[in-house]
């Protein structure tokens, strides 16, 4: 009977041992991230090396960004990629968690051009690695442009009423202020015009609206409407360029004279992330230079990891512009914090709402 007892006994502790296993929760990691940076191609071999689930969430500029985190929102996620224009602005309001960069190996394979930018360094702590980085070049539909266009002011052209596209951010104001010129001779400018400026911009913009067929918000958007040959031009991402060539759509992609804006995107941890361990995990893994290569793949973007290149095929290599990236560099003016950044919004609001 003795015997008995213990058996039943120890049948029961392995099924609550059983019940307890099946009970415990897939730890899951959330990102609010810019589109295409949770692709399944790189995303999935993480979820499946440390058994855990990632949710993503796309934000569609960087004041998105910034008005979910100081809004409530930033328990909600662990992992943000914020770019180079709000990056310090996070860091230094307490919204990012600093880094062990003891357990981040591949940091110091990272370019020292953007790993050394004081971006993301506050009172000696690193709260940021840089991820990828690219320009806000000029897309066309090549059917439509025999010859590639060579300048921005080509969007104000009355023969393509109704026919481009804008993104609904800062950066527009910041392509209208190009064409006017108030990039020379110091492109910093361009993140802190004064009134005037600002109101010469505003008229120009406004000037454009004719041309406009819809502000977009979303990569997505912009894809579909030249997919759909609702527009032949417009600012974009490389993103959509890659994702065009993809489904054979004849896109162009050019820098124009005038040069372009650009950003530095970082992958941050929330403060209020209670995944740190596997978000610095995390980290590592999108730095490391097989998953970079990955990521610019899907992105067409320009790896932070410039060991990523081993991996790559020359025509790959030659498209990201890394056989000549310091050359490349000098033709995109990186973005940088907007001291007056409600102004511009409040500039940008006057523009979309003009008749």
């Amino acid at each position: 009977m003795k015997k008995q007892s213990i058996t039943i006994l120890s049948i029961a502790a392995a099924l609550i041992s059983a019940a307890a296993g099946c009970s415990k929760k897939m730890p899951t990691l959330s990102l609010l991230v810019w589109e295409g940076y949770a692709d399944p191609l790189f995303v999935r071999p993480f979820e499946e090396s440390h058994h855990c689930k990632i949710t993503a969430a796309y934000m569609g500029t960087s004041d998105e960004l910034v008005a979910k985190l100081r809004g409530g929102s930033a328990s909600n996620y662990d992992v943000i990629s914020p770019s180079s224009d709000v990056v310090t602005s996070i860091a230094v309001a307490g919204l990012a968690a600093p880094l062990d960069l003891s357990k981040l190996p591949s940091y110091s394979q990272l370019s020292a051009r953007l790993r050394d930018a004081p971006l993301v360094r506050v009172n000696g702590k690193v709260y940021g690695v840089p991820f990828v980085w690219g320009p806000n070049p000029l897309l066309y539909d090549t059917t439509y442009f025999k010859t590639p266009p060579d300048s921005w002011s080509v969007l104000w052209d009355p023969s393509l009423k109704g026919k481009i596209s804008v993104w609904d951010d800062l950066s527009t104001i910041c392509l209208a202020a190009q064409v006017l010129g108030y990039d020379k001779p110091d492109p910093s400018h361009l993140y802190n015009l004064t009134d005037q400026e600002l109101e010469n911009v505003k008229k120009k913009l406004i000037e454009l609206k004719a041309n406009i067929r819809k502000v977009w918000a979303t990569g997505g958007e912009l894809t579909n409407l030249f997919e759909n040959h609702e527009i032949v031009a417009g600012m974009g991402w490389p993103l959509m360029t890659n994702n065009l060539r993809k489904v054979g759509f004849p896109i162009g992609e050019t820098i124009p004279k005038e040069n372009t804006t650009g950003w530095i995107d970082h992958l941050m941890i929330t403060s209020a992330s209670e995944n740190k361990e596997l978000a610095t995990d995390f980290l590592e893994y999108m730095t490391e230079a097989k998953t970079q290569k990955l990521v610019a793949d899907v992105t067409g973007y320009d790896p932070a990891n410039p060991q990523s290149s081993q991996f790559m095929s020359d025509d790959q290599k030659k498209s990201l512009h890394l056989d000549h990236v310091d050359e490349y560099m000098t033709h995109i003016y990186f973005w940088q914090q907007y001291p007056r950044r409600d102004k511009y919004n409040e500039i940008w609001n006057e523009v979309k709402a003009a008749q």
